[in-house]
């Protein structure tokens, strides 16, 4: 069948591939460059999976600029676009969602729409009585940067917002297309599947936060955080995984749904979400004091991206360090070969290493990876377990 995607981010390029094994996919988007690239057979991100799928996978894929050639005779059309979280509002902003929905209705009305994008709590039932049908729905994504496709090939489960046959028949295309076998597939409404999204992040960011508290307790202390680690995750009902410290949790989802879900309570007593998005604040800050204890004249800040194997500046942590930094007036250079301006908020991006370390009295990296082996006795990182 013919499927429309709107958006070829993290999400819409992962399913896009994921989809064209077996259907015709059409990816629709307002970047040109993007256009070009999937239609040359090249990733709009950077994920090894996708790039091998496009490079030896018979895919029936392809991208346009025209938003009529992608939706119609469409049978379902995937959002895949991204929602910010309006600080002024402090609400996701759907407006761009809301123009889509608005478009593919006037454009193709037999479409089923399958919302991936972000939304806040309820959304999806607002657009529904909006438009009068039941032909709106919401299915949540977990993706990893870096490992999207991966996820979507392996998927801890497919949740769908509806019980309809139309909901069953979408979901039953993400599990033809996977390689796992026996997905665990839960059906809900459209609402219960919204909170899934949200809750899940948020409890991701709690579970990075608290391993950060940790981190910072030993650090205070004078104690081997790792050792901490290792024992308190022995307990299967604990178990590994978002134990590594970092700087704080960042990149695209994390920060905005926990503050999407906290907006959502409302007036619902709560303590433990709000606590979640000041925990990060305060842990950026304890790293921040930690740099400026060691006395640096340069601080060389390794890598603006969240993690390793990821193209994914948005958020990151390391860019909260750099802020608070910047304030205390310390100079501040920074490595980044991805990038092609030479200034970041003001501060010089090196593409050289070699001329970066040099420079570089201490070198700050939110990640490790094998470049900076040679400069550990500079290296500032909370990075124990080199994942996560």
């Amino acid at each position: 069948m013919k499927i429309a995607v709107v958006g070829s981010g993290y999400v819409g390029m992962s399913l896009s591939v994921l989809l064209a094994q077996y259907n015709q996919v059409v990816v629709y988007d307002i970047d040109e460059d993007r256009v070009k690239l999937i239609n040359k057979k090249k990733s709009t991100i950077f994920d090894k999976d996708i790039d091998y799928f496009l490079a030896k996978k018979n895919l029936k894929l392809s991208a346009t600029l025209d938003k009529f050639n992608a939706y119609e005779d469409a049978e379902f059309i995937i959002i895949a676009a991204p929602t910010n979280f309006s600080q002024e509002d402090n609400y996701f902003d759907t407006s761009t969602i809301d123009y889509i929905i608005e478009d593919i209705r006037n454009i193709n009305k037999e479409a089923t729409i399958i919302i991936k994008s972000t939304v806040p709590i309820g959304y999806t039932l607002t657009m529904q009585k909006k438009f009068d049908t039941d032909k709106i729905l919401f299915s949540p994504e977990f993706l990893r940067e870096g490992k999207a496709l991966e996820d979507n090939l392996n998927p801890s489960r497919i949740i769908i917002g509806t019980t309809k046959d139309i909901g069953i028949t979408f979901a039953n295309l993400l599990k033809d297309a996977a390689t796992k076998k026996n997905i665990e597939i839960l059906y809900m409404g459209s609402t219960e599947a919204e909170a899934v999204k949200l809750f899940s992040n948020s409890y991701l960011a709690m579970r990075v936060s608290f391993f950060n508290e940790l981190d910072s307790f030993a650090m205070n202390k004078k104690l081997k955080t790792e050792d901490i680690i290792n024992g308190v995750c022995l307990d299967s009902r604990i178990g590994e995984g978002y134990n590594n410290p970092s700087f704080g949790y960042g990149g695209y989802c994390l920060p905005k749904d926990t503050k999407q879900l906290l907006s959502n309570f409302n007036t619902i007593p709560q303590s433990l979400i709000g606590s979640i998005i000041t925990s990060n604040s305060i842990r950026k800050d304890f790293i921040t004091n930690e740099i400026i204890k060691k006395k640096p004249k340069v601080v060389g800040i390794y890598r603006l991206i969240m993690k390793s194997e990821s193209d994914n500046q948005r958020s990151s942590a390391i860019q909260g360090i750099i802020k608070r930094l910047s304030l205390m007036k310390i100079d501040i250079i920074i490595y980044e070969p991805n990038i092609k301006l030479d200034l970041f908020d003001g501060h010089k991006i090196y593409k050289n290493f070699e001329d970066f370390k040099n420079m570089s009295d201490l070198i700050v990296c939110n990640r490790k990876d094998k470049q900076i082996k040679d400069v550990k006795d500079k290296i500032f990182t909370r990075d124990f377990f080199r994942r996560d």
